[in-house]
């Protein structure tokens, strides 16, 4: 893959301003522009090879086909439900976020939301402000022997569970990811929704919004739980139905809700809002002084770091790009590409592509069958895919063209190897590779196993021809009628039948017309 070279960076929000302090610091240029309409940011975008945003941008697709330079999408928080991630891979356009920014900053909102849900606080400071004394309006309850259900147990869930158990709250919770044994160490025991919502007292929800959060607490889930129950959304609006929130509160099924996010932000709809028992703010889970600062100061450096080769953290479509910042993997990533590139070159069937197999095998490939098997895709598919192939986008764009990828590593082999083949119409195409003394070599094409491996460099010409005494002096005159040079030359070490060769020239040849007398087939590329 091509160095990530970012040189101008758009921050289309308030920002900290280390951030841009950092980028500028690392040579990149940056331009902030905030309060941008759609088409303004659309307008704007074309002339920027990064974008740096909070959760107020809208990424969209459109806002993606205008940016024609853009390759890294920089989320200063956690969600990048603001951006089209589907657009953006397909462009391939690194999204990355700061996982951990305002980890702690939103769970100690949750903690005062579900505080304040206790003890009624907001209402009873309200009150006090005109002018009365309702002592026993405000009647509240101890958290201390309540159970506290946590929906979504990543960092923020963790670090609700380990505050709210100081107060002497049972901590009980669901993740479809994390594994029951891990949380089981801070505290935490998992169980299904259907065994949770009927045993809290409080539940806050700290899932991303996709379709199956979407909604996850509504009409259903609610008539499963305690008369009374109180609920904390400090995550994305639209995870708690509002309009069964609601319904839940006038009922008196749902006792309280404390809600940071709402599905339109700001809320037209006042219902919630205005609610006597919801305490509500403006989305302030990451506003602290602490939470900007981090986020800002965490985007600047992931992004200066993976534009350095240092490495790549926060990646949320690109994880194949994590384990490829070494000088190692950059070698097996050029093989990979080679390889593609050469099956590309020498398969002169019309016919479209069905399917690829990529196998590595040696203990230096163990982990690197992903970024290998996306390095042989860019290879075979930079000319005959639509868009521009690269590492993040090549395996949607292998999708879109019905080719089925498959990849697997075996470990019986010294060293490393990767095999590639190729199936087009009931036809197989093989090639196989490694790296040899620092350079990506060409092991073998079809049934053809080269004497001396090939290293995949500068200009080459592959032939498949019957061998003979006769053609290598043949294929020099055409050559040397060419004005082209022979410098290297590598043959099959089985001669019997058609086989293929490999030269290295000095310069391509203007056309491939004058072998055809010679030989079956021929092609030429320049690595």
């Amino acid at each position: 893959m091509a160095p990530i070279s970012i040189k101008r960076i758009l921050i289309s929000e308030s920002v900290d301003p280390c951030c841009k302090k950092l980028l500028q610091e690392n040579g990149i240029q940056v331009t902030e522009k905030q309060n941008m309409s759609k088409d303004e940011l659309i307008a704007e975008i074309k002339d920027y090879d990064g974008l740096v945003v909070r959760s107020a941008t809208k990424v969209t697709a459109e806002v993606i086909s205008a940016a024609d330079q853009l390759q890294i999408i920089g989320r200063a928080g956690t969600g990048v439900d603001n951006v089209d991630v589907d657009a953006a891979t397909k462009k391939g356009i690194i999204v990355m976020n700061t996982p951990s920014g305002n980890t702690l900053s939103a769970a100690e909102l949750t903690c005062t939301l579900i505080m304040s849900l206790s003890r009624h606080v907001p209402q009873a400071a309200m009150s006090m402000k005109a002018g009365n004394w309702d002592r026993k309006k405000f009647m509240g309850a101890e958290l201390y022997g309540k159970t506290l259900g946590i929906v979504g147990l990543g960092r923020i869930g963790k670090e609700v569970a380990t505050r709210m158990q100081s107060f002497g709250m049972k901590t009980i919770g669901y993740d479809p990811i994390t594994p029951p044994e891990v949380t089981a160490t801070w505290g935490v025991e998992q169980m299904t929704l259907e065994q949770l919502w009927p045993q809290c007292d409080y539940i806050t929800v700290h899932t991303p919004l996709m379709p199956a959060t979407t909604g996850l607490l509504n009409d259903a889930s609610f008539a499963k739980c305690k008369k009374g129950v109180k609920v904390v959304n400090c995550a994305r609006g639209g995870i708690i139905d509002e309009a069964s929130l609601l319904r839940a509160l006038e009922s008196g099924q749902c006792g309280g809700a404390g809600l940071d996010v709402f599905v339109e932000e700001p809320p037209k709809e006042r219902s919630l809002v205005n609610h006597p028992n919801v305490i509500s703010c403006p989305h302030l889970g990451a506003s602290t002084k602490e939470a900007q600062a981090r986020c800002g100061q965490d985007i600047a450096l992931q992004i200066v770091d993976m534009v350095k080769g240092k490495g790549l953290v926060g990646a949320v479509n690109a994880q194949v790009l994590a384990s490829t910042f070494s000088p190692e993997s950059h070698l097996w990533i050029q093989l990979g590409e080679a390889l593609g590139a050469v099956l590309r070159s020498c398969i002169t069937s019309k016919t479209p592509l069905s399917a690829v197999q990529i196998t590595t095998q040696g203990d230096c490939l163990k982990s690197s069958t992903g970024y290998m098997t996306s390095a042989v895709m860019v290879g075979l598919l930079t000319d005959g895919a639509k868009g521009c192939p690269n590492l993040v986008n090549v395996l949607s764009l292998a999708k879109e063209s019905g080719i089925t990828v498959n990849k697997a590593h075996l470990q019986a082999f010294e060293g490393g190897l990767c095999e590639v083949e190729l199936s087009i119409k009931g036809s197989r195409f093989q090639a196989s590779g490694s790296v040899q003394g620092g350079v990506p070599v060409l092991l073998g094409l079809d049934s053809s196993m080269f004497h001396h491996p090939v290293p995949l460099t500068g200009n080459l010409l592959f032939f498949k021809a019957a061998g003979g005494p006769q053609l290598l002096p043949a294929v020099t005159g055409v050559l040397a009628t060419a004005g082209v040079e022979m410098q290297a030359f590598s043959g099959p070490e089985a001669r019997a039948g058609e086989q293929w060769f490999c030269v290295g020239l000095s310069s391509l040849l203007g056309g491939l017309g004058a072998l055809n007398p010679l030989v079956k087939e021929a092609a030429q590329l320049s690595l």
